[in-house]
């Protein structure tokens, strides 16, 4: 759907009008396009005393052919910034995120990046560094809310020993493919990263995305077969026509099911083990509302949306974590939760709960995953554009779109590259994390 008000104020008239009346003027984001470059103009690097990233972090730049600097100039625009604060052990140390950014951070190009590289603070074992290390966060977030025109800040900890998987975090957080995501914490962990094909990450992988007839599962399917693999898109017999269309126009399969049947967690290891010798990615895409206030809402409504967004997810996780399964070495599990699930949402204790759950099951199954060989993480979207958050209220609708620091909404890409970022074989030390594809929102944490 269109966003009237940012076409209007992405006019000479509009803009001006929209600043003399302090009202928001969102930037048109860059989204990636096959062949673009990672990055668009210089960037500059910095690190505090005593860091230990600077070799991986020069590695992934130069990898993507970035036009690095390490100098500032006054009359330089900036793709992004990058710092190492991995050196930084006490409070008093904290000064150099000023000294490094304070002369330079508004020469952040439009759709600019920045980011911050910090060590884990649980995993520091002096109690000071551990101090120093958390306060990143409370500064890459408000840096996030300064930014301007479109730009956006996150925050990567690396575990000592992960140098070697950064480079698939590091890439994605600097592209375009991160248009909507800002203000995140990633943790980043030792792992075996292989060398994979930046155009092609997925090539000779299977993915399997459920809820793929429509909106963001359509997308997600796009975005995994545009990187290389073969996508089962699986919806209910219902959306059977929709779901052949995205499958034939992807040149993937489609499964027919209903995930909360319950035979479902079997059919789907044994379609994959008889027909594809494997499965790679699985993406939970598949979720329904069924919205109404607490003291109105009946045991149907509740029982639908959790079997459907959180039992089933369940059920299917614990089948391919289980000896034999398909799920092969490397393998990666990604579930949709949403904001909701974090700062709630009137009318939603059903879905809300069940989002809730979904951050959850990340965290109780990363180990468990780990031990496998596989990782399980989550995207949490906030305001995204699809035929459902067309039908909200007009006010609703553009509160949802100007309650975030990039004053718009997404759109289902945005979801769907942050998946791709996940299922990538060379993300194999991003494990346990829940991101939030928000545009940084003003609501919840």
């Amino acid at each position: 759907m269109s966003d009237r008000y940012q076409q209007f104020t992405s006019t000479g008239f509009g803009r001006s009008l929209a600043q003399r009346l302090g009202l928001p003027t969102p930037t048109p984001l860059r989204r990636y396009q096959p062949g673009d470059p990672v990055v668009n103009g210089p960037v500059l690097t910095g690190a505090a005393d005593g860091s230990r990233l600077g070799d991986a972090i020069a590695a992934t730049l130069r990898a993507v052919d970035a036009e690095v600097r390490t100098e500032s100039a006054e009359d330089a625009r900036y793709a992004a910034l990058v710092f190492d604060a991995t050196g930084i052990t006490s409070s008093d140390q904290l000064n150099q995120l000023r000294a490094f950014f304070g002369p330079v951070i508004r020469q952040v190009g439009t759709c600019g990046r920045v980011i911050v590289l910090g060590t884990p603070p649980e995993e520091t074992t002096d109690a000071r560094e551990r101090v120093a290390q958390r306060a990143l966060e409370g500064f890459v977030r408000t840096v996030g809310k300064e930014l301007k025109r479109g730009a956006t800040a996150q925050l990567v900890y690396a575990s000592e020993g992960a140098e070697q998987s950064l480079d698939s975090t590091l890439s994605f957080l600097l592209s375009a493919k991160s248009a909507f995501v800002s203000a995140q914490v990633v943790r980043v962990g030792r792992a075996e990263a292989p060398q994979v094909d930046r155009e092609k990450p997925l090539k000779d992988k299977v993915a399997l995305v459920t809820g793929a007839s429509r909106g963001i599962g359509e997308s997600i399917a796009e975005t995994l077969a545009r990187d290389g693999a073969h996508v089962v898109c699986l919806d209910i017999p219902a959306q059977g026509d929709d779901l052949t269309k995205v499958a034939n126009r992807i040149g993937g399969s489609a499964l027919q099911l209903d995930i909360t049947a319950e035979d479902a967690p079997q059919r789907i290891v044994e379609h994959f083990a008889e027909r594809h010798d494997g499965l790679d990615v699985v993406v939970h895409n598949a979720g329904i509302t069924r919205d109404k206030t607490l003291g109105r809402m009946d045991d149907g409504r509740w029982d639908s949306v959790l079997a459907v967004n959180l039992t089933a997810q369940e059920r299917i996780n614990e089948a391919l974590l289980a000896d034999g399964s398909p799920l092969r070495d490397g393998g990666r599990l990604i579930g949709v939760a949403s904001i909701s699930g974090i700062a709630g949402n009137v009318g939603q204790a059903n879905y809300a709960a069940s989002k809730a759950g979904v951050i959850g099951l990340v965290q109780a199954l990363a180990p468990v995953a780990a031990r496998r060989g596989a990782t399980i993480n989550a995207v949490a979207p906030g305001f995204i554009e699809t035929k459902m958050t067309a039908a909200v209220p007009l006010f609703i609708r553009e509160a949802g779109r100007r309650m975030s620091s990039l004053s718009q909404g997404g759109r289902p890409v945005d979801v769907a590259e942050t998946i791709a970022w996940y299922a990538n074989p060379a993300s194999s030390g991003v494990n346990g994390n829940v991101v939030r594809v928000c545009g940084q929102s003003l609501l919840g944490a």
